[in-house]
């Protein structure tokens, strides 16, 4: 029976220390971007930390094994479980040493998770049992653990609990693997009454952090926006946060500022009316992104349009921008539109699948910081979509700062250049961002920058659409490569880019 004990928490230490190595890595790429880079350095990292520790484990004395175990499980459980809350409240409140406390937690997490398997292996080779069966029931429970881990994290655990009451939970699991461990071998540990307070006493800790994890984030989210936080949801994708102050509503994902409802019509006139006024008879546009039903408002005040399919990874988004009254206020209620057809689907996997045709396309992603949304900039992804776009139709892109990402900027370009695509890139001042870019696109027909529109605008005209599309001598066309799924040279050209912006 004690042997069983002893492989079942395998099973239980195995499923903490791999929640604990994704917690790191799902964290700093939320708030740090580049997520294989992040990913890449936490798992090796941990994976050193891990020999590290179960070199160190050889020097624990025989008789003080199961001792040693519960220590470790408690420590792995307070530090596992308040890593999460406690990286965030770092990030968000004193930025500057986040990135150390990050590496140092994994390495001590993974240090004492070293010391985990090596020490319930001793415990069980002393009872006699014999070493082939010893390995392979140590290692299948070892490993199971961790696939039932891999396998809830993103489907259950992050979207539904979140990063950091995901921490407490484990945290909590790792001391429970050692109160019963207290329990069903008391008779071979010291000091049961002080090991058993000790474990108590972290275990309400961690219970409590469960408890308040959603206030430690919303304390943290208002140290790091600053503005009334009206709205915060946390999903597969991404974490999706609204704040309030005043007349402005701001839209962040990951902490990235989407937009300000006091100057987003600049962002999103610039974005679409270049390309509508253009097409009088465009009749079906695809808008690619927007979740937020912005760039779909400007798209709906052409009468001429008669189908708009917008095609949006998370449901999250539009869920909230469908419901939320001050929402539908800024959106004017456009995901009502009887024209409106809502996809919730990766774009690149939709556009393969679909037969569809459109006369315009508004593609709105985020700024490709993830080689996840790098691949929607790639010559396949803008391939594909140019199958879909009529031959005499328009595409535009937005496309990250010409002035702050010059050479993101210009690769983009490059991008649409290289699939056979005519290229119109432009620039808007955007109070909220700077000077932003986007790059028109022609499959065929030359293009000509509107001279006047036929609704009203509140930021466009003659003089600001021409302004827009000359650039100045301090953003200059940079001659880049195109950006290809294989090297993804965007993703480094954009973090490079905004690197020198910070420093």
């Amino acid at each position: 029976m004690n042997k069983k004990i002893l492989i079942l928490s395998v099973f239980v230490v195995a499923s903490c220390g791999l929640a604990y190595e994704l917690i790191a890595g799902a964290l700093s790429s939320y708030l740090l971007g580049d997520s294989i880079l992040q990913f890449s350095t936490i798992i090796g990292c941990y994976l050193f930390a891990m020999g590290v520790g179960a070199h160190f484990s050889k020097y624990v004395k025989d008789e003080d094994v199961l001792s040693r175990f519960v220590d470790i499980e408690l420590a792995v459980g307070l530090i596992g479980g308040v890593s999460a809350a406690l990286l965030f409240m770092t990030f968000t409140w004193m930025a500057a040493p986040f990135r150390i406390l990050l590496y140092v937690l994994v390495f001590l997490i993974g240090a004492l998770v070293g010391m985990e398997v090596p020490l319930v292996m001793r415990a069980l080779n002393a009872r006699d049992t014999g070493f082939n069966e010893l390995v392979s029931r140590v290692l299948t429970f070892d490993y199971l653990g961790a696939l039932a881990v891999s396998l809830l994290f993103p489907l259950v655990l992050a979207p539904y609990l979140g990063l950091a009451r995901t921490g407490f939970l484990f945290g909590m699991l790792n001391v429970a693997v050692a109160l019963w461990t207290i329990h069903v071998f008391k008779a071979e540990l010291k000091n049961i009454a002080g090991r058993f307070l000790r474990a108590a006493s972290v275990m309400c800790f961690l219970v409590f952090g469960f408890i308040m994890s959603d206030r430690l984030v919303a304390w943290g989210e208002h140290g790091l926006f600053g503005d009334e936080i009206v709205f915060t949801t946390s999903t597969p994708y991404q974490r999706l946060v609204i704040t309030h102050w005043k007349d402005d509503l701001r839209l962040y994902i990951n902490g990235n500022l989407q937009f300000s409802s006091r100057d987003e019509y600049r962002y999103h006139e610039a974005l679409v009316h270049p390309v509508m006024q253009t097409l009088p008879w465009a009749r079906s546009v695809l808008i690619l992104g927007g979740g937020d039903g912005l760039a779909l408002r400007e798209v709906l005040r052409y009468p001429n349009v008669k189908q708009v399919t917008l095609v949006d990874l998370d449901p999250a988004m539009t869920t909230a921008f469908t419901q939320r009254p001050e929402l539908v206020k800024l959106n004017h209620a456009s995901f009502s539109d009887p024209r409106v057809t809502v996809v919730n689907a990766d774009a690149a996997i939709w556009l393969q699948n679909t037969q569809d045709m459109f006369d315009a396309a508004i593609v709105d992603f985020p700024d490709p910081s993830s080689f996840a949304l790098g691949k929607l900039y790639s010559v396949p992804f803008y391939g594909i979509l140019k199958k879909h776009l009529a031959a005499s139709g328009l595409m535009v892109v937005q496309a990250t700062s010409p002035f702050f990402a010059p050479h993101a900027f210009w690769t983009i370009d490059a991008t649409l250049r290289e699939v056979g695509l005519r290229t119109y890139p432009y620039h808007a001042y955007v109070p909220s961002f700077g000077e932003w870019g986007f790059v028109l696109a022609s499959p065929q027909q030359a293009y000509s920058p509107p001279t006047e529109y036929r609704l009203p605008m509140r930021y466009l005209n003659a003089a600001t659409t021409r302004e827009m599309f000359s650039f100045p001598p301090d953003m200059p066309r940079q001659e880049m490569p195109a950006n290809r799924l294989n090297t993804q040279s965007l993703v480094h050209e954009f973090e490079q880019d905004w690197r020198q912006v910070i420093r």
